[in-house]
């Protein structure tokens, strides 16, 4: 197999949140408390205990009144990855499948990579100071099994395999989206930074779904890694001790205000 990827055609996604339940239950991700914000997102966020969730977007059409468009997010696993170049640490690299991973137990809990994202997507666990996401199921990978969520998607829009034959079958199905009359029909994350290992099909606009129409490495991230990047030993020890000193620094003044009490 060349570079595996999974294809998500938007256009077939019913909302029903399975991919979501399966990627929680096989990566033993806890429940959270939840609200509802009136857009039918449950959660609403990402965080480091939901890697992956569904969003729904409600757009008036002149056809049909309302278009409900839905998707699943997450992860891009970005060839041109952002937080790959943002990390002092190292921790964060591209797996034997092209995808990319982050090492807990490299990481620094900078929060450089969270804020280098232009998905957005990465969560950071307060408590264990560590950023964590989707991993792309690379234990499953490498016991020859396909993403959680590939696997249990019942309308077929979550479809693992080869990206050259994926490819070919986005590139169809957009095609035949837009014969259908959804001129605005398209394939995301092709091209998009460098191409992505999550390709998406859309019925419409990317930003309509909640992506970001041209989203880029930011300038400051590829300057620290032009800049620092050779000098990495020392830009983490000196990030890992301003972080030692500032959780020091919090537990003295907790301390300080029980000891009021």
């Amino acid at each position: 197999m060349a570079k595996p990827i999974c294809l998500i055609d938007a256009t077939k996604c019913i909302g029903c949140r399975g991919c979501q339940t399966a990627c929680k239950q096989w990566n033993q991700l806890p429940a959270t408390d939840t609200s509802f914000t009136g857009s039918y997102e449950n959660p609403p966020a990402l965080s480091s205990n939901t890697w992956m969730r569904i969003k729904f977007r409600e757009h008036e059409s002149e056809q049909n009144g309302v278009d409900w468009l839905m998707s699943k997010q997450g992860c891009m696993h970005c060839t041109d990855a952002a937080c790959i170049l943002a990390c002092p640490a190292g921790a964060i690299y591209r797996t034997e499948y092209d995808t990319v991973k982050v090492d807990e137990v490299k990481c620094i809990g900078c929060n450089y990579c969270v804020a280098a994202c232009p998905f957005q997507v990465i969560g950071f666990d307060r408590l264990s100071n560590k950023a964590r996401k989707c991993t792309f199921c690379l234990d499953r990978l490498q016991s020859g099994l396909k993403p959680a969520c590939a696997g249990t998607c019942p309308t077929g829009s979550i479809t693992f395999g080869d990206s050259r034959e994926l490819i070919g079958k986005a590139r169809a199905r957009v095609d035949k989206l837009k014969a259908a009359g959804k001129a605005n029909a398209n394939i995301y994350g092709l091209d998009e930074v460098g191409g992505t290992a999550m390709l998406y099909v859309l019925g419409d606009k990317p930003e309509k779904y909640g992506f970001p129409a041209d989203p880029q490495v930011p300038i400051q991230t590829r300057f620290w890694n032009t800049i620092y990047a050779p000098l990495r030993v020392f830009v983490v020890i000196a990030v890992g001790l301003g972080l030692w000193s500032n959780r020091a620094y919090s537990k003295k003044v907790q301390e300080s205000k029980l000891k009021a009490k």
